[in-house]
């Protein structure tokens, strides 16, 4: 399984019956590949569906079906549609039970930065602070550091920030830490991962638990 699909395995285990989801572009898409068929959750996205379904490729989808990011999609039966304004009413009325981000980079006191890297083309900040400030609870999927190696989890964020101590989890391929105050507190590793693992590749301080973490 690929670090990826690993991720998100292990983040489709915090969803629960009844909640409003909204999965960001990207890796948190890839949720619906690993929720059990019983688990009734409703996805919700910016562009006006709630009720959606996993990606379709091109030629098994219905034109009009996309999601925020301009994917092919299926939706449930049941599905509601609407306008931009009434979707963006229901993430800042605090209707959003869980939003699933992707990050570029996240603080340990749970600043989040997922929306541009200066110099580089982004094509706008879209619904993602809107979000990452409004859900109940955030939940952010990432790989534990860049192509090049550097640590993503910092103990500040060099990048703009899209929402200030608003991640209440992360999730990568090496372990779940929670941001504290104090700094990240690990949770869960991955197997065959080490507490040694995390701490070489984290900036930010990590907090040990006394007692040997659970594994995913």
């Amino acid at each position: 399984m690929s670090p990826k699909h690993k991720i998100a395995k292990r983040a489709a285990r915090e969803l629960q019956n009844g909640q409003v989801v909204n999965l960001g572009i990207g890796l948190p898409t890839l949720l619906l590949n690993h929720t059990p068929e019983d688990l009734e959750i409703f996805v919700h996205s910016e562009n006006g569906v709630l009720g959606m379904g996993p990606r379709c490729p091109a030629c098994q989808a219905h034109p009009a079906l996309i999601d925020s990011g301009g994917d092919y999609i299926a939706v449930r039966s049941g599905a509601a549609f609407f306008d931009s304004a009434l979707s963006f009413a229901l993430v800042r009325g605090g209707r959003l039970d869980v939003a699933v981000l992707g990050a570029l980079e996240v603080a340990e006191n749970g600043d989040l930065a997922n929306w541009i890297i200066p110099g580089k083309f982004a094509p706008g900040i879209g619904g993602g602070m809107e979000l990452a400030q409004k859900a109940r609870r955030v939940i952010v999927t990432t790989t534990h550091t860049t192509r090049s190696g550097a640590p993503k989890l910092l103990r500040s964020c060099t990048l703009p920030v899209t929402a200030k101590a608003c991640v209440h989890r992360i999730i990568t391929e090496l372990a779940v830490l929670d941001p504290t105050p104090q700094g990240l507190l690990l949770r869960e590793l991955a197997h065959g991962v080490r507490p040694e693992d995390v701490l070489d590749k984290t900036e930010a301080r990590v907090i040990l638990p006394e007692d040997d973490p659970p594994r995913f």
